[in-house]
């Protein structure tokens, strides 16, 4: 017993290991690519007010992309999420238009977007928990299913937001007035809610029992329920968790544009597992890590910057984050045939 759970913890710290040296090597490429562009521009991408608006660019796809760490760790996909950001924004857009009172537009609108994100993520679990059903397929109806109610809500039309306290989650400045007394600008408000996202999720992935649980799942599912693992709960957690940040998400996207809007999201799900394969998380499950996450979606935030200021047709773009995909998934093939060979 004692063999088996020294080798358990030696496995754990080799995963750890493994996961540092993922991140580590991705921050290097992605430094690297900062001071090689940064010189092509005479500093100016580096500057402060573009790497501001790097950050806050990537705020959305970053928490989505957070959901979606833990869902592939369990060896899981969620479709779903692009079709929810549409689904919680016109339902907040909605809530804040039909209360008139603004602070309490603004604190019901908050939890109706959070809260029918997580309401949608349960649905996506259950069939997966309780049927079996593939988790591809289950999320895949929940992403047509949603866009559709989407539509349907708003006929087609956005919802225009008229909630002072709400849009300035989108587009307010954290600190500003001490921003002003330093001579720095102030840090977005989206980006504070990204950075603390992104550390509460680290936190419970890599701290806490159910973190534990999540990557036990991924790495061998029938294992972990002969030890006593309850494998359902768990899965039912991280789709929870992924569609209660899908409606968090959402929240940002809406108080920037100051509306709901129907297509809003499209194409978020593809970025959101993009940025979690970029980062080193497994599709296989089992193996990946929140700031590996971060890493990537920040990558991916930087190439489409750099692309925009070289003025890159947008066509072309997808093109290029494509090919970083590819090249992500390959390298992690490579590895793993390495240190099967081994």
């Amino acid at each position: 017993m004692a063999q088996a759970a020294a080798a358990a913890g030696d496995a754990l710290k080799q995963k750890a290991r493994a996961s540092l040296y993922r991140i580590v090597g991705i921050t290097v490429g992605l430094l690297v690519l900062l001071v090689a562009v940064n010189i092509a521009t005479h500093g100016d991408f580096l500057a402060p007010g573009n790497v501001l608006n790097i950050l806050r660019q990537i705020a959305v796809n970053a928490i989505l992309a957070t959901g979606q760490t833990f869902v592939i760790i369990t060896a899981g996909i969620d479709l779903s999420v692009g079709s929810l950001v549409a689904l919680t924004g016109v339902l907040m857009a909605g809530t804040l238009a039909g209360i008139h009172t603004p602070w309490l537009a603004l604190l019901v609108a908050i939890v109706v977007g959070i809260g029918v994100g997580g309401w949608a993520g349960a649905i996506n679990g259950t069939p997966v928990v309780k049927l079996g059903l593939p988790p591809f397929i289950t999320t895949l109806a929940m992403m047509l299913m949603a866009r559709g109610v989407a539509f349907m809500y708003t006929n087609g039309a956005p919802i225009e937001i008229d909630n002072n306290g709400f849009n300035d989650l989108g587009s307010g400045l954290f600190l500003q007035s001490l921003g002003r007394l330093v001579h720095i600008p102030g840090i977005p408000v989206p980006i504070v809610i990204m950075l603390a996202v992104v550390i509460a999720a680290s936190f419970v992935l890599g701290q806490t029992r159910f973190g534990r649980y999540v990557y036990a799942i991924g790495g061998n599912e029938e294992a972990a329920r002969l030890s006593g693992i309850a494998v359902g709960r768990v899965k039912l957690g991280v789709y929870i968790i992924s569609g209660a940040l899908a409606g968090l998400a959402s929240l940002l996207l809406a108080a920037r544009l100051n509306s709901g809007i129907p297509q809003s999201g499209l194409g978020y799900e593809l970025q959101s597992i993009a940025a979690v394969v970029v980062g080193g998380t497994s599709l296989m499950g089992g193996r990946g890590s929140i700031g590996g996450t971060f890493v990537g979606a920040l990558l991916i935030g930087v190439l489409y910057n750099v692309m925009n200021l070289l003025n890159v047709q947008s066509y072309a773009q997808e093109v290029v984050l494509g090919a970083v995909i590819l090249v992500a998934v390959l390298l992690d093939e490579l590895r793993k045939r390495y240190l099967a060979a081994r």
